[in-house]
């Protein structure tokens, strides 16, 4: 088996700990830790927009130095932050100390999965580039896999503060990737003396004139138009999919469709199918190129977020969960691919950490905005119908605008 198999589970696990754990585990547990803190919504909403504030300051450090150091160092100390700041989240007596701890999660989270997605362009080639960047953003649906039953199940045996156990067991969850991370990652083949999985002639010649010089020129990163293109289409998919993201599960239970914990299998079960997402999408852009995957994914998408706030019954809260299933996490493998295809190898990490950037702050908007509007209209309704126009004009139409050739840049 080529090594690149283990070092694409171990891409799985830092994204796993990073966002499907210091993130999407925040979804389940915010009903119980916001009656416990007596959080308002727009409350609830900013700890999640601190939480990306802190993966916003850090993720362009990150990526730089990954391109600089190697990813191996920064995932491994990455995820020790990420895994400590979800432990004293448990901690905390009210909000602003959660506010402490959602920061740093944030800080840690940026570390953990930018240079883990960046390992997909050292370890795979282009044609195999979009599949194995789909297979590594699948952490975060076994985030919500693990997530969805474990933590009603512990907020149900442990009472009031069974949300701080929770913190506990997932911050223990996030040490033991750590740990893994740091004994068995790799940064690059020729450290083994290997080459990247599926890469082609050409590429092996390029990576070969790359690392004879040692000198990484930034300037063809952030100077590159397409760069900046790239980063507008991330922002239009983090400003929209955390919306729903974060209030999906508060959404339901406020609406009385479904209990805490109906509404944490939902959202469980979104997990599961979700896992299918990167594969599809992927496999999609290697063979039929990164636009038309990105524009697909964001129609969906669109649709999914729009249904959920205009529906009112069972069957388009389904419908909207399918949707969203389907496209969950495809849109970061993409943009993982693209920077590869762009940049290469050596600069797709600090490439994709400046795209990230503005991403995070679509991020960093999306919660407060949500939770603003919905303190002002006692409902969730409105932020996800604006959730679904940004996925469709900015995302879907700023996708169609863009120029790539199949399978790649």
């Amino acid at each position: 088996m080529h090594y690149g198999i283990i070092v694409l589970a171990l891409i799985v696990l830092s994204v796993f700990s990073a966002l499907g754990l210091a993130r999407f585990g925040y979804t389940s547990i915010l009903p119980a830790m916001q009656e416990s803190l007596h959080l308002s919504n727009t409350q609830s909403g900013e700890l999640q927009t601190i939480n990306l504030i802190g993966y916003l300051s850090t993720v362009v450090f990150a990526g730089l130095l990954a391109a600089r150091y190697g990813p191996r160092i920064v995932i491994s100390v990455s995820l020790l932050v990420v895994s400590l700041a979800m432990i004293f989240t448990g901690l905390v007596p009210g909000f602003g100390t959660a506010c402490m701890g959602r920061f740093f999660a944030g800080v840690g989270g940026a570390g953990g999965n930018i240079p883990a997605m960046g390992l997909v362009s050292a370890w795979f080639g282009a044609r195999r580039r979009g599949l194995a960047s789909g297979i590594g953003v699948t952490g975060s649906s076994v985030g919500l896999i693990v997530t969805g039953p474990l933590i009603p199940a512990i907020l149900n045996t442990c009472g009031p503060d069974g949300w701080r156990i929770c913190w506990y067991v997932l911050g223990g969850l996030g040490i033991g990737s750590c740990v893994l991370c740091a004994l068995f990652l790799r940064n690059r083949p020729d450290e083994m003396g290997l080459s990247p999985v599926g890469d082609s002639e050409s590429e092996t010649l390029q990576r070969t004139a790359d690392s004879g010089s040692r000198a990484l020129n930034w300037g063809l990163v952030y100077k590159s138009r397409r760069l900046w293109q790239l980063a507008t289409i991330y922002f239009a998919f983090g400003f929209s999919y955390i919306i729903y993201s974060t209030f999906f599960v508060k959404h339901l239970v406020r609406e009385g469709f479904f209990s805490a914990a109906g509404a944490g299998s939902l959202w469980m079960k979104i997990g599961i199918v979700s896992l299918a997402s990167g594969f599809i999408w992927g496999s999609v852009s290697d063979r039929f190129g990164r636009r038309i995957a990105l524009v697909s994914v964001f129609t969906i998408q669109g649709i999914s977020f729009a249904v959920f706030g205009l529906g009112h019954n069972l069957a388009a809260i389904y419908f909207s969960a399918a949707l969203f299933a389907l496209t969950a996490w495809s849109i970061p493998a993409l943009m993982a691919a693209l920077a590869g295809d762009v940049f290469g190898p050596r600069l797709a990490p600090a490439a994709l950490g400046l795209m990230t950037i503005i991403f995070g702050i679509g991020q960093a908007i999306g919660p407060y905005l949500a939770g603003a509007l919905a303190d002002a209209t006692q409902s969730f309704s409105l932020a996800f119908v604006i959730a679904g126009a940004v996925a469709l004009i900015p995302g879907a139409g700023g996708s169609l605008a863009l120029r790539t050739s199949k399978g790649g840049s």
